[in-house]
């Protein structure tokens, strides 16, 4: 199973799916639990939900699950969110903050899951900027990201629709955020920039303004486009209807944005 997907297009948008993977090896899923083989913390069915958008996008998705490494996390395991509760390089709990292993695994264990797993996915991820942004003079890294909208163990209440990370401006322009903000807030949905979720890892470390690229992190509520929030997290063509439009025009926007950027 190859770790990550590339489907290169000739815009200056490119679409970075970290989450949506489901593969997990044989010898790892052995050491998962019952809770942990479920594999509830997926971004179920974006790569789906975004498909077909943007003519011209590139995206890079990775395969392989979060509980395997995630890829929206930096190498060396530090965390996104400190003094807040969230899960690491390789999760040792689900967003529940339940275990999810029988056999955790070890710091060498860590280090071949980096080498098989991160550190192709973000190659093809920098590649893929850089071939983009050689090409435009400008890349703009959309990273596509879903969540259930309640989860105690993270936040409290509700969480909104749309959840916008620049990591506080600093991954972006600010006519990137604030055109992702406007379309958002049309809907009358629930909309939130720089909230509980700021940007990963992939957000944080690839959105260079200054260098010409530029990055912003979209996380969705799951009601948005799931049936449930819970097993089997069966995608829901109707309200996936009602939220594509949303997103394509964002896209749209983003592109034609492109042009403006250039330093």
């Amino acid at each position: 199973m190859t770790p990550v997907i590339v489907e290169q297009g000739d815009g200056p948008v490119v679409l970075g799916l970290p989450h949506v993977g489901t593969y997990v090896p044989p010898e790892i899923a052995a050491r998962l639990n019952a809770r942990g083989q479920t594999l509830a913390d997926t971004d179920w069915h974006v790569d789906r939900l975004y498909d077909g958008l943007l003519p011209g996008a590139t995206t890079v998705r990775a395969t392989f699950h979060r509980y395997v490494i995630d890829a929206n996390r930096p190498p060396e395991g530090s965390s996104l969110y400190p003094g807040q509760n969230t899960t690491g390089l390789v999760p040792l709990t689900d967003f529940d903050g339940e275990p999810i292993w029988n056999l955790p695994p070890d710091a060498a264990g860590i280090e071949a899951r980096r080498g098989a797993y991160h550190a192709p996915y973000h190659a093809a991820l920098a590649a893929e900027l850089q071939r983009v942004r050689a090409r435009h003079g400008v890349a703009i890294l959309y990273d596509c990201h879903s969540i259930r909208s309640k989860i105690p163990f993270l936040f409290k209440g509700t969480l909104p629709d749309f959840n916008i990370g620049t990591a506080d401006g600093t991954t972006c322009d600010a006519r990137i955020a604030q055109a992702v903000l406007e379309r958002c807030t049309a809907t009358g949905r629930p909309t939130v920039l720089d909230g509980r979720f700021k940007g990963g890892w992939c957000t944080r470390h690839y959105g260079r303004p200054k260098d010409n690229i530029h990055a912003i992190q979209m996380e969705l509520a799951q009601s948005t486009h799931l049936a449930s929030e819970s097993p089997p997290f069966a995608y829901d063509p109707a309200r996936a209807a009602m939220l594509r439009p949303v997103l394509a025009d964002i896209l749209h926007k983003l592109a034609t944005l492109a042009p403006e950027l250039r330093g």
